[in-house]
């Protein structure tokens, strides 16, 4: 008598034979000609994302002034967004030097795995410091009985354990799949590329899709309801609109500029058509790439304190320029 195959042996057996598997990147086979010129570009653009990121948040650190819960929450969302553009350039740079654009299973998740925990944390991040923002504006007699150290830890903590409670969970789905095709149509892998090459059943990924999209658009909402009230309380009071210029400025364009960045390329795969498949490829990358580089900017250009510490902080390192001027 022929034992029964359980589901979870199969899930096991599928597992193992995934992990010989080696994905082939696509969208990188247009820049063989001029990769040298694209490996430049990458690796510029990555070390501006790093030294941009790294003056920020060690400027934040490095001053006890500015140990408050909206820099605490500005220097989480640069590192998240050092992990992000890590996760792709490493890869991306190293695909630019070898003449075949592979990689392995392994690879592939723990791409996704530091891709997702940066989409997450973003999210998560916006709608923590849309809150902090609500409590300095709308109740700034409270704000320190609110706003302790305890509360900033405690909401660091929630950031991090429910973006990755959401990554494990879609990696997780993601590893139980076997795979039909090998081949990526994408500069870099993503949850719904590598779902499309499986042949097995995929109706568990597509209802944490719909969880995960349930979650966000809930962070959305919050976010709303804290700027109504927030706009409420800045067209009363001049003071409290000088206050949502300085501060709640940055981080609505933070917002936007991720929200657009993530929400880009699922509407220009649907809408754009396949006749730019370079192009669509570049810009899939786009919120892996432009929020990494232009929060700190915004956030060192917008926040008089930080940009009086980093001025500061030039001079003392090259006293010699600030005396000749």
């Amino acid at each position: 008598m022929e034992r029964v195959v359980t589901k979870e042996e199969v899930e096991v057996i599928y597992m193992n034979e995934n992990v010989n598997i080696v994905f082939v990147l696509q969208g990188l086979n247009d820049s063989a000609t001029n990769r040298q010129i694209y490996f430049a570009i990458a690796l510029m653009s990555y070390l501006v994302t790093i030294l941009v990121n790294l003056i920020l948040i060690l400027t934040v650190c490095l001053d006890k002034a500015l140990h408050q819960p909206m820099y605490i929450f500005m220097c989480n969302l640069c590192f998240t967004g050092l992990c992000g553009a890590s996760s792709f350039y490493l890869d991306l740079l190293q695909d630019f030097l070898a003449d075949a654009h592979l990689i392995t299973y392994t690879g592939c998740l723990t791409q996704m795995f530091f891709t997702h925990i940066y989409i997450f944390c973003q999210f998560t991040g916006l709608t923590v410091m849309a809150y902090d923002r609500y409590l300095a504006i709308c109740q700034p007699l409270r704000y320190w009985a609110l706003m302790t150290g305890k509360k900033v830890a405690l909401l660091l903590l929630l950031t991090w354990c429910l973006s990755l409670l959401e990554t494990a969970v879609g990696i997780l789905l993601i590893s139980r799949l076997s795979f039909c095709s090998h081949h990526i149509a994408r500069i870099f892998c993503t949850n719904w590329e590598v779902v499309k090459l499986s042949c097995s059943d995929t109706t568990a990924n597509n209802l944490y899709g719909i969880v995960v999209i349930i979650l966000q658009t809930m962070q959305i909402m919050i976010i709303l309801v804290s700027y109504m009230h927030l706009v409420r309380s800045a067209a009363r009071s001049r003071t409290d609109r000088r206050k949502f210029v300085q501060t709640c400025f940055p981080h609505l364009t933070s917002l936007l500029v991720f929200s657009f960045s993530v929400l880009f390329d699922p509407f220009y795969y649907r809408y754009g058509g396949s006749s730019m498949a370079a192009l669509q490829n570049a810009l899939s990358a786009e919120f892996l790439v432009v929020p990494p580089i232009v929060n700190p900017i915004i956030y060192g250009m917008n926040l008089r304190q930080i940009r009086t510490r980093i001025r500061l902080w030039f001079t003392t390192v090259n006293p010699q320029r600030s005396l000749s001027k």
